[in-house]
């Protein structure tokens, strides 16, 4: 403990004193890195933490997908639902769907939910803010992780080979993650004012779970077409799991879209989280 205290000791100018976009782009680089040790740190911690209590441990990490896509395919297998066919065994496709799924929905909580676990230390010690967010980047990686042990468990059984889209596949994967990331720094500084923000999003990412093509082919007639067009998880999501199961990946101007603005709207949400959490804090102290 005494270890991690000291790696929050740590001189750095907050982001309310900078006075131009350049020091703040300066800052949030030098900042970013000099979070490394702390980050890995605070996830060796919340790892421990997690863990240590627990009775069935890394289980539960795979529990969730893997009950919603038991869910699915037996729905689908008695006809009480039914999707079309996909073009591969609904089984994997519904798995490995979930599972990506399961990437996105949890980066999108990530940030909200370390920075309101350091809530207490946040006004007391000076340190990279940066450290929270880059240990919640480590739990969810570490989660994808132990996932892909079932991922590759399905392509054994059936019979599916494993090529090198299924290495290229961290390339969209990672983008899912991002995207997941970039919309949780925005909405982390009204979370930490308003709790309405941290209840209401489990039961937003359960809608837009309905409306992304994870346990159905993608719709090919309006509206519900135009619907996961717009939905920038769906061509993350349709781009992984193709090339985790066939090994090829279309690369569709929506696709290429969606990783461009992610890449640019996480540099967004980085800065209004810098810019923003002093203040939050400041108005949580006062």
């Amino acid at each position: 403990m005494e270890d991690l205290h000291s790696s929050m000791v740590t001189v750095y100018t907050p982001a309310s004193q900078m006075r131009t976009p350049g020091l703040l782009v300066r800052s949030m680089w030098r900042d970013l890195a000099a979070s490394r040790e702390l980050s890995w740190r605070l996830f060796i911690r919340d790892l421990s933490a997690q863990y240590r209590q627990s009775v069935l441990g890394v289980l539960w990490t795979f529990a969730p997908p893997i009950v919603t896509s038991l869910i699915f395919i037996v729905l689908q297998s008695k006809r009480v639902i039914s999707f079309g066919e996909t073009d591969i065994p609904y089984p994997v496709y519904v798995l490995v769907g979930a599972i990506l799924w399961q990437v996105f929905a949890e980066s999108l909580q990530a940030p909200l939910k370390s920075v309101t676990a350091a809530k207490p230390m946040l006004a007391k010690i000076n340190f990279p803010r940066e450290a929270l967010i880059v240990s919640a980047i480590f739990s969810v990686l570490f989660a994808m992780l132990i996932r892909l042990v079932v991922i590759l468990g399905a392509l054994v059984i059936f019979q599916f080979p494993v090529t090198w889209g299924f290495l290229l596949a961290f390339l969209p994967v990672l983008m899912l993650l991002l995207l997941g990331i970039c919309v949780g720094l925005l909405l982390t500084p009204f979370g930490m004012l308003y709790a309405d923000v941290g209840t209401s999003l489990p039961v937003v990412t359960q809608l837009l779970f309905f409306v992304t093509p994870v346990v159905y082919p993608p719709p090919q007639f309006f509206p519900l077409s135009l619907i996961t067009k717009l939905n920038p998880v769906s061509p993350l999501l349709v781009g992984a799991r193709d090339l985790i199961t066939k090994g090829t990946i279309e690369l569709s101007a929506p696709l290429l879209t969606v990783g461009g603005m992610t890449v640019l709207f996480l540099l967004l949400g980085w800065a209004v989280y810098r810019v923003a959490l002093p203040i939050v804090i400041e108005r949580m102290s006062a």
